[in-house]
């Protein structure tokens, strides 16, 4: 066995140690604001922003990731990957438990993954794992079908909870377990209070596993689903943190407020791309021409540098631009209003059509702003767009993830390596119902899963690159997406604050280590 570097006897030591700067206050409550609202706070069976920043709290992880990528012990205090890269060996620390009491065992571990495997939309997370042994309490040992380069980033906080099993294997469906909505971990903060569409309460951890921690006393998730709301709470101090800020307008004016700082810090890992997804299964959408007709007649730049005042990048790829794998000879689909309408026009279209696009609630420049935009561009290659609206989160995505939808906006995370957040938006096998940020465009092209399958276990970084080279260039021919631009997320918090998660995982990420300065 290859033992690795973060292999560390004392738990003690498991994060990066509290830098030095003012005095800390221990105790105290964070009020972190935030647009959306999530079905249950279950991060081994859900995705997302709003499901993933309380689930980081309630429950912890085999590791976490520091600023530099590096992984750092949690649950497991050390691990060993043998040197053909199938078998991966996780030693737990010795007296974590649950907040029910119940200990933290390897068991759990190993029920946690394989639940994840099963039910989270990102399939391709664990599918190489074939089964995990528990040969005592404290040992797991994971044993792949192939290699898998991606492994130890998803057991991460934000993709790989470790759920009690004594709770959860009771034979009821994972993804509607009612204690998805009340759930049990061994994180550093304990559900308090769930109240959806509102708040989520949570408690400080009296016998939370790493010594000294958490800081804080109490984490309250306001869920203010009306921007301006929002920006007046933080701007008050009625709220203390705003994570995941994407408009122009809110980060000029809380970059304006004298105790606030602004930073685009935390978000190294998430990748998170805007774009108009289409359903291939349409009638009117499964013709590849119509979807490149509407792809050269979206003006990316205008959405950039006008709708969103130069504060978002163009984004023409699946994979982030600013990912190692990310393809630079990738077709861009400049604005050409003649070839689209020609395009129209060889696809039986020429007298034109009409289409719905959805947006998720929220996020306005980024979503609704771009939806109307697009009913008055593709008005001139003959499209009638109507804009949906939807009242909440839950209610897009039951739509899209019912495929019940033409035309989306969305926003979807690279989840640092390919294999974890793209692979699942273009495989075939991950056109799952009901499964938001699955393969919702059930899109499917067998030479794209061969490519895919192929990067998954290509653990040469060149190799790697050159396929998902060849799958980009596949994808933008096929057009199941039309991508826009990247996120500018930002995070607005209390200067007072000390130890702000600005790691690659952002607020979705165990904010043990924060604090209020004396």
């Amino acid at each position: 066995m290859n033992r690795l570097t973060h292999v560390l006897g004392a738990l003690a030591l498991c994060a990066t140690a509290l830098p030095a700067g003012p005095a800390l206050a221990e105790g105290g409550t964070l009020v972190i604001a935030s647009t959306q609202v999530p079905r249950h706070l279950n991060g081994s069976v859900q995705s997302g922003i709003a499901t993933a920043v309380p689930s980081t709290q309630i429950f912890a992880s085999p590791l976490r990731y520091d600023e530099t990528w590096e992984p750092q012990p949690y649950l497991a205090e050390s691990w060993e990957v043998s040197e053909d890269g199938l078998t991966v060996t996780l030693n737990l620390v010795e007296g974590a438990t649950f907040h029910d009491g119940e200990a933290v065992e390897a068991e759990d571990v190993a029920f946690s993954i394989m639940n994840t495997k099963q039910n989270h939309p990102f399939q391709s997370m664990f599918a190489p794992v074939e089964s995990i042994d528990t040969p005592d309490t404290r040992t797991v040992v994971i044993n792949l079908s192939q290699p898998h380069p991606a492994l130890l980033l998803a057991l991460s906080p934000a993709l790989a909870p470790v759920l009690p099993k004594h709770i959860f294997d009771d034979g009821q469906d994972p993804k509607s377990h009612p204690a998805n909505s009340a759930p049990v971990g061994s994180g550093p903060f304990m559900l308090e209070e769930f109240t959806p569409g509102e708040a989520i309460v949570l408690k400080k951890n009296p016998n939370f596993f790493i010594e000294g921690r958490p800081m804080l006393d109490e984490i309250i998730i306001r869920i203010i689903q009306d921007p301006s709301a929002l920006l007046i709470a933080m701007e008050n101090g009625e709220a203390d943190i705003y994570p995941f800020m994407a408009g122009s307008q809110e980060i000029r004016r809380l970059e304006g407020a004298d105790h606030l700082a602004v930073t685009p810090e935390g978000y190294a890992a998430v990748g998170p791309i805007n774009w108009l997804a289409f359903n291939t299964a349409s009638e009117k959408l499964a013709d590849v021409r119509v979807r490149q007709a509407i792809a050269y007649a979206v003006d990316r730049d205008f959405i950039t540098r006008a709708l969103h005042r130069g504060v978002s990048a163009p984004q023409r790829s699946p994979i982030i631009e600013g990912s190692p794998f990310f393809d630079e000879s990738i077709p861009a689909y400049d604005v050409d209003l003649d070839k689209a309408n020609a395009l129209m026009a060889e696809a039986g279209f020429g007298d034109g059509m009409e289409l719905t696009v959805d947006y998720i609630p929220g996020p306005k420049e980024q979503q609704q702003t771009v939806a109307e935009y697009l009913k008055s561009q593709l008005k001139k290659i003959g499209i009638e767009v109507t804009v949906r609206a939807a009242p909440d989160f839950p209610t897009w995505a039951g739509r899209v993830g019912g495929h019940d939808f033409e035309m989306t906006m969305d926003v979807v995370f690279n989840w640092g390596d390919p294999v974890i957040g793209v692979h699942r938006t273009y495989l075939c096998s991950n056109i799952r119902q009901g499964v938001i940020w699955s393969n919702t465009q059930q899109y499917c092209n067998e030479k794209v899963d061969e490519l895919l399958n192929a990067a998954a276990v290509e653990l040469d970084p060149a190799k790697r690159a050159a396929l998902y080279a060849e799958f980009q260039q596949i994808v933008a021919t096929d057009m199941p997406i039309y991508w826009i631009n990247a996120l500018p997320y930002h995070t607005a918090y209390d200067k007072r604050l000390q130890n702000v998660p600005t790691g690659i995982w952002g607020t979705m990420h165990p904010m043990d280590m924060v604090s209020w300065s004396e």
